[in-house]
């Protein structure tokens, strides 16, 4: 008899800790996380409907008379690199750390990378490789006169701005620094492809620039193609430095071409934001 009653009181008990943790853990409210907003343009350069992730700083506010500098994200779409670089961009302006100030990031999402981020090359090999290449200049023409221009009347945007582009973003960020430099003040330039075309791009002339640069260029152990692309831009941006520009370059062995973006650009806002 007592057995049974020992084995009746375990089960009450039971019982009661399944239906006490059900309660416990049953959430009280439900609601979406939001952390910024999404937009939509009408390229009439491109003649598509692209979108535009946005990341707001905590507290923002249109109301405020506070600016906030702009990172461009190229690959932004928030399946692609927008929600991790995101992420580093409100980490870095914690105020216990300071690497950089509190920053909108706007997230391009892509449409085809392949043509976008590459400039034309007749040659047959490229052609075999990228057969849809050819839209970077139109590409570049979308974020002066559509992008730029849209997030400075929509958002509170500072004169300050930054782009990051990895791989063919990393092209293309380079192919805008040397023929449009004035566009952005600061470029994040990691592993980029700058073997396209038989690194066509690495013999152009750059263009002179009147604003102050901040170029941080990065590049993980990706095969010594990838390696070498990456310090002949280094060596050519130094050879030609201007007084108003700063240089940094960073190699990273224990990284590769999956993943030298995320530490890349952690250590490109400390170069370049960082008041410390």
């Amino acid at each position: 008899m007592k057995t049974q009653i020992t084995l009746l009181i375990c089960l009450v008990m039971a019982l009661s800790n399944q239906l006490f943790a059900q309660k416990r853990i049953e959430p009280v409210k439900k609601e979406p996380l939001i952390i910024g907003e999404r937009i939509e343009i009408e390229s009439e350069i491109l003649e598509q409907t692209r979108v535009l992730n946005i990341y707001l700083p905590n507290g923002y506010s249109p109301d405020s008379l506070k600016t906030y500098p702009v990172i461009y994200l190229l690959d932004g779409s928030i399946h692609e690199d927008f929600l991790h670089i995101a992420g580093l961009v409100q980490f870095s302006s914690y105020p216990w750390l300071e690497k950089m100030p509190e920053c909108i990031v706007v997230g391009i999402s892509n449409i085809n990378r392949y043509h976008d981020f590459t400039y034309p090359s007749e040659k047959e090999e490229y052609q075999e490789i990228n057969p849809l290449n050819g839209g970077s200049a139109k590409f570049i023409d979308f974020l002066e006169l559509e992008v730029k221009p849209q997030v400075n009347k929509l958002y509170k945007a500072s004169e300050t701005s930054t782009i990051i582009g990895q791989s063919l973003g990393g092209l293309i960020a380079t192919e805008i620094l040397f023929k449009k430099p004035n566009l952005f003040e600061n470029y994040i330039i990691v592993s980029p492809s700058l073997w396209w075309d038989d690194e066509s791009l690495l013999q152009m002339q750059p263009t002179k620039y009147t604003t102050q640069k901040n170029i941080f260029i990065a590049v993980g152990k990706e095969g010594k193609i990838m390696k070498s692309v990456a310090k002949k831009l280094n060596k050519k941006l130094l050879k030609e430095k201007e007084s108003n520009t700063n240089i940094n370059f960073q190699y990273f062995p224990e990284l590769d071409h999956g993943d030298a973006l995320h530490l890349a650009v952690y250590e490109a806002f400390d170069k370049i934001f960082s008041t410390k």
